[in-house]
């Protein structure tokens, strides 16, 4: 299978995704649009994988090819082609679909519980998982869901967690990619911006990490077998 992934930030691990990929023994091409290259035209891949950054979905004008990844990611998906979008992804399949993107409006950062609803129950990837689960977030944007999606996950802070457009077009908030590994990564690269979200996360993040971390980690890698599974 050969699987685009389109990074749109500097540090971009793929984490479990990039577990998944590799145990099938996928044709991984990765682009970076931030820094000047070409996105695909979606015609030689199987499959999408949009990742997540810290622009937001409307970012037009600093990150001007945003529009053209949302019509890759409606056309890989018209192609019934596995698209899944995580964090920053989600709100760009959100908005290919005719989503409404909101921004600023739903903090959330470090472990957190999610539930599938009653259609995420019956999904073939969110049914890998119990009713309720842990994963990382660390956003602050989101979407209203476009007409005809499935609705497939929500928490407390965020209703929409999770949507699926389609077979195989899979829009995630949360970063079930972030196992504990991809997590020190972040908290290194970018301390001083993890400091100020949640003052005390350098001291806290070692306690956080062993108390919700290898449940996390189970359900993130359990999610992208399942996704991979339908490429």
């Amino acid at each position: 299978m050969r699987v685009a992934v389109i990074d749109n930030t500097e540090v971009s691990p793929l984490g479990q995704v990039g577990v998944a990929l590799r145990e099938a023994d996928a044709e991984i091409q990765v682009f970076r649009p931030w820094a000047g290259e070409a996105l695909p035209d979606g015609a030689y891949h199987d499959a999408l994988v949009v990742m997540g950054g810290e622009q937001n979905a409307l970012a037009d004008d600093t990150h001007p090819y945003l529009p053209e990844l949302a019509r890759l990611i409606r056309r890989m998906g018209q192609a019934d082609k596995a698209v899944l979008g995580l964090c920053l992804g989600a709100q760009m399949i959100a908005r290919a679909w005719g989503g409404k993107n909101h921004l600023g409006t739903v903090p959330e950062f470090g472990w957190t519980a999610i539930s599938r609803t009653e259609a995420g129950r019956g999904d073939p990837v969110l049914s890998v998982l119990p009713d309720e689960f842990f994963s990382f977030q660390w956003h602050k944007d989101s979407f209203d869901l476009p007409q005809g999606a499935m609705h497939l996950a929500r928490n407390a802070a965020t209703e929409s967690q999770s949507f699926r457009m389609g077979r195989a077009t899979y829009a995630m908030q949360f970063h079930f990619e972030a196992s504990r590994s991809v997590v020190d990564i972040w908290s290194r690269e970018f301390a001083a911006t993890t400091e100020r979200i949640r003052p005390g996360w350098t001291k806290d993040q070692p306690k956080l990490a062993a108390q919700f971390g290898p449940e996390a980690d189970a359900a993130g890698l359990a999610l992208a077998r399942a996704w991979v599974s339908i490429i």
